[in-house]
């Protein structure tokens, strides 16, 4: 084997292909959890939710129970929690639902919520129209605020091998807390709010 133009044989060359290996392996593993986060958003494999422009065309007469669950990180300073636990839509119809959180602090605290569905196999035909999720969530020092999902269940559903026999779907959350953006740290830092913060 050579390396820097210097050939490498006997026990040094053992130890360069094990080095070797546990370096790729460490990339593949380092690689893998962003790849499998979107193709788990693309597919909706793994219980992931897929994202729609709009709502279904097509509404059956056939309804589906949705659960809500909501959790938080274990140092996220928030209260969080689903305004409904549960209710019964159409399959094909547009449905609101609202999610409550509080920042319990007294300063202002971000945060992104990471969301799943189960079953897994639900996943792709579970649609989400506009979300809190999608983007971070800022709460000043003891805010609390009402942040909506909006979702429809695809009536693709009926016709799958597997969908067909799903009658209860739960969507979870889980909120876990990130760096605020700089002039939310900047107001922080002189105990000044913002003069506009955007919460959705």
């Amino acid at each position: 084997m050579k390396m820097f133009g210097k050939t490498v044989e006997g026990p040094q060359k053992t130890v360069l292909q094990l080095v070797s290996v546990v370096l790729l392996m460490g990339g593949l593993a380092w690689a893998s959890v962003p790849f499998y986060d979107w193709f788990c958003r693309v597919t909706g494999f793994g219980g992931v939710p897929n994202v729609a422009e709009q709502g279904s065309d097509v509404v059956l007469d056939q309804e589906i129970t949705i659960r809500f669950d909501a959790s938080i990180e274990r140092d996220m300073p928030w209260t969080f929690e689903p305004a409904q636990r549960e209710m019964t839509v159409k399959i094909g119809q547009t449905a609101l639902a609202f999610y409550q959180a509080t920042n319990t602090t007294d300063v202002p605290v971000a945060g992104q919520a990471a969301y799943n569905v189960t079953p897994y196999q639900a996943g792709q035909f579970f649609d989400k129209i506009e979300c809190f999720c999608f983007t971070e969530q800022v709460l000043q020092p003891g805010e609390s605020v009402m942040m909506p999902v909006s979702f429809f269940v695809d009536p693709a559903i009926v016709d799958d091998r597997e969908g067909k026999y799903i009658h209860t779907i739960t969507l979870g959350y889980t909120f876990y807390q990130i760096d605020l953006p700089e002039e939310e740290q900047q107001a922080a830092l002189t105990n000044v709010a913002p003069a506009a913060i955007e919460t959705n």
